[in-house]
This record gives structure tokens, C-alpha cells and sequence, in this order.
């Protein structure tokens, strides 16, 4: 398989605490890859590494180029696109001007605009009945696939999610984590960042666990029966 991200060795720190240590991970063209750990173990610093929102040391590479150092557009315009904790969705505009910022690098190419604008739509009819409602209004799992819908404007060559079940009941959850699903069965490789490790190991390939900021396992999901034995692993 083609191997989309290679990172080696990446670390990161906030002032004086080290938030990332030596971390190496790959993602091959078509694999959803879960990072699994629970809270303070370091995913949520790994997605913005990997995007160069935070200063970091070590080398990410995306399609056989390196990514650029604390430049996150030029990221994006890679194909790298991050779909944050919490959403991050600007709540007093419109779900159709979310949409639209979301493809700010077309510039003014209308075509490829509205056939992005299409595919989003159909992946997520509810957006498409409330395309004019103040995003802030929407409920919370509308949120999360406005936030969605908005990187996959984008067109991303990869996508990263950041704790999309936070917050959603179980029967959200599961909706949106069968649109992952199917993104990726349509070719797009994905990062899926989750403390729900049951949710994620039923659609991830391979999973990687963190713990304080380290790679702590990688492992085969079909090879975990229980939480007892996820729990193995991050014992050694």
C-alpha cells in the first residue's frame, strides 16, 4: 500500500511540559487509523502537531512531501484537514456560510464549489434542510456534521477527527461514525481520535494507543475481545 503520512520521532511541548514524546505513526492510502487513550494522554496535541499548529521537533511527511513547520493553511491546502474537538463551528453564521468557509482555498471557482457543496449535502441531507438556520442552533450532532461537512469542503486527502462522539447520545454517535465509515470505504484515509475505544476499533484497521504522550501500542482491532484486554495492551 501507499503510505500517505509518516511521522518520526514527533514531539512537542507547552512552555516547560512535554505534551508529545517521540512519536511515530503512519497512515497507508485507505486506512482509518483510531489513536485511543484516555484524557491527558496526548491525541488532541498529536492532531495539532500534525497540522503545525503548535510548535513541534521530528518530521511528518504527507504524500512523500514534508508537511511545513507552524504553517497550518499550507497544511490544509496539502489535503491535511482536522475536524477539531468541540467542532469549532462559528455559531452566529449560517450552516450555508459555515459550508462555504470550509472551501475557502477554491478562491472563485464556482463549479468545483457546488459540486463539493453537493456531495457534502448528500452525505448529510439534514444540513441540506437547515442550510439557513444560525449553525449555533443547530443540536449537537447537526454540529458535528456541519463540522464534518465543512472539512470535507476542503477536500481533504486525509481527514482527522478529534473526538466526533464528544458530547452526541449513543444513536448520534453511531450515525455519524457509519458516515466515516463511509468516507472511508470510499477511499478517504482517516484519523479518528476517540476515548470510545469500542466505537472506534469497530471501523479502524490498526489503532495506536497513547499514554502521557507516547505511542504505548499499536495494534490489530480484530484482535481485541474486551476491555480487558485494550487494557492489556497499555499494560505491556
Amino acid at each position: 500500500m501507499t503510505r500517505v503520512l509518516e511521522v518520526e520521532g514527533l514531539s512537542a511541548r507547552y512552555g516547560h511540559v512535554e505534551a508529545l514524546r517521540l512519536v511515530d505513526l503512519h497512515v497507508d492510502d485507505g486506512e482509518l487509523v483510531a489513536v485511543l487513550g484516555p484524557n491527558g494522554a496526548g491525541k488532541s496535541t498529536l492532531m495539532r502537531a500534525l497540522l503545525g499548529l503548535v510548535p513541534t521537533e521530528g518530521r511528518v511527511r504527507f504524500c512523500g512531501a514534508d508537511v511545513p513547520r507552524r504553517n497550518p493553511v499550507a497544511a490544509a491546502a496539502c489535503g491535511l484537514v482536522l475536524v477539531p474537538e468541540g467542532r469549532g463551528i462559528f455559531g452566529p453564521m449560517t450552516v450555508a456560510e459555515n459550508l462555504e468557509l470550509g472551501a475557502y482555498l477554491l478562491k472563485r471557482d464556482r463549479m468545483e464549489f457546488a459540486r463539493r457543496h453537493e456531495r457534502v449535502l448528500a452525505l448529510f441531507p439534514r444540513l441540506k434542510e437547515r442550510l439557513l438556520q444560525i449553525a449555533g442552533s443547530l443540536s449537537g450532532g447537526e454540529q458535528q456534521m456541519l463540522a464534518i461537512g465543512r472539512a470535507l469542503m476542503a477536500e481533504p486527502k486525509i481527514l482527522l477527527l478529534d473526538e466526533p462522539s464528544l458530547g452526541l447520545a449513543p444513536r448520534v454517535t453511531e450515525e455519524i461514525l457509519e458516515k466515516l465509515g463511509e468516507l472511508n470505504h470510499n477511499g478517504l484515509p482517516i484519523i479518528l481520535v476517540e476515548q470510545k475505544a469500542p466505537l472506534a476499533l469497530k471501523l479502524a484497521r490498526r489503532a495506536y494507543l497513547m499514554s502521557v504522550g507516547c505511542i504505548a501500542a499499536e495494534i490489530d482491532p480484530r484482535t481485541v475481545k474486551s476491555h480487558d484486554e485494550l487494557a492489556r495492551f497499555y499494560l505491556g
